[in-house]
């Protein structure tokens, strides 16, 4: 067995999501777990380096983990210059990722990231296209494709069970505790427009990948962004003006003729089995898929409720789906796509979600805040390098 390490400057992992899913669940599991083995004797171990800007904080975590001491930077530099770190990793906050990911492209380093690559259009397009010229391999977070309720959803879909698809609804989001009675669930620069902040460039990328990937390009967006808590509390405590959208209501057309509905919101209380949910109807059938569950209504089994509201409802309207299987072992899906762009890196095998997947990303929450501005529906140009 040839063990196969390969190093990954990993910048951002103080952060919520960064630690949590990436460094410990992503690349700490899959070192416990041995590595990822290729199938023909060589095995994928990935090695951490931790990187950001408070040293401390790093050490910590390296001193936690058991990782060595002396993998761990505040110099990005320094490690753009070190030959044996072959991926880049970002997951900092969006003002700060298109330079670095620049520099690790400058550098030779294949670049993982999260999302939205860049704070616009140009920028993101511009990354794709010196990772495309530098021949670098390229990827972009796409998490929610693995999740199991959408795994579940895309087997139906592949399955043939809706017929013509005729319509997605979307619902997502929960309550940010705005931060003067109770600490609020989300740092205060996601409310700050000048930080890069909101909840359509946050969110719409991610709106982006599930409708492409799981129904068509989406060829149309309308959107209404708004404000409606105008005040919020910082991590010391200090009252500030939230100048970002924290809740989007779009409806994208899609390729097909498909519409897709997706309310997006900090700002709501959640009444649902889950925090986001997909209500997608065809003629053939329906589905609602959440971040776990899936529950399907084929045309056979669909009841014939009557509008009377003079009446009480009798029918137990959820009691009539029925739940679908998971059939199989679900894994974290961040980990699941990070060990298929390792497997793309070592042994170039297929990945599609690059940094072009990505601009469309940005592309479509660009267009989404300028629909809002503009109070009209925008076309979304297919995009190519």
């Amino acid at each position: 067995m040839t063990h196969r390490t390969v190093r990954i400057a990993m910048n951002g992992v103080t952060g919520r999501m960064g630690y949590r899913q990436h460094l410990v669940r992503s690349i700490l599991a899959i070192r416990e777990e041995g590595g990822i083995d290729l199938g023909d004797g060589t095995v994928i171990q990935p090695e951490p380096v931790l990187v950001g800007r408070r040293e401390h904080a790093l050490r910590a975590l390296a001193e936690r983990h058991g990782l060595d001491p002396s993998a761990v930077s505040t110099d990005l530099d320094e490690v753009f210059a070190d030959d044996s770190v072959t991926v880049y990793f970002d997951a900092q906050v969006t003002l700060a990722r298109e330079e670095a990911i620049r520099k690790a492209i400058a550098a030779g380093k294949h670049v993982y990231t999260e999302k939205p690559t860049a704070t616009g259009l140009e920028g993101a397009l511009e990354l794709a296209r010196l990772a495309r010229d530098a021949g670098i391999r390229h990827g972009v977070v796409q998490d929610k494709l693995f999740l199991p309720g959408l795994l579940k959803l895309k087997r139906l879909i592949d399955g043939g069970f809706f017929g013509e698809i005729l319509s997605v609804r979307g619902e997502f989001g929960y309550w940010v505790f705005e931060g003067d009675w109770q600490p609020a669930q989300r740092p205060s620069w996601n409310y700050r427009a000048e930080d890069g902040g909101g909840i359509v460039v946050d969110m719409f990328p991610h709106w982006e990948y599930v409708l492409h990937e799981l129904f068509g390009r989406v060829e149309t967006v309308q959107a209404l962004a708004t404000t409606h808590i105008p005040q919020r509390w910082d991590e010391q405590g200090k009252p500030y003006s939230a100048t970002a959208d924290d809740a989007a209501y779009g409806v994208f057309q899609l390729a097909g003729g498909a519409v897709a509905q997706i309310n997006s919101s900090w700002s709501v209380r959640v009444n649902r089995d889950e925090l986001v949910e997909f209500q997608v109807d065809g003629t053939h059938g329906s589905a609602v898929a959440g971040l776990r569950n899936c529950r399907v209504q084929h045309r056979s089994a669909t009841p014939k409720p009557v509008w009377n509201p003079d009446l009480p409802v009798t029918e137990p309207f959820r009691d009539q789906w029925q739940e679908v299987p998971g059939n199989g072992e679900f894994d974290n899906g961040f980990k699941a796509q990070w060990e298929l762009f390792l497997r793309h890196v070592v042994a170039g095998e297929p990945y599609s979600w690059d940094l072009l997947a990505g601009a469309r990303g940005v592309q479509l929450a660009e267009l989404g805040l300028r629909s809002s501005a503009e109070g009209r529906r925008l076309d979304v140009p297919e995009l190519t390098l």
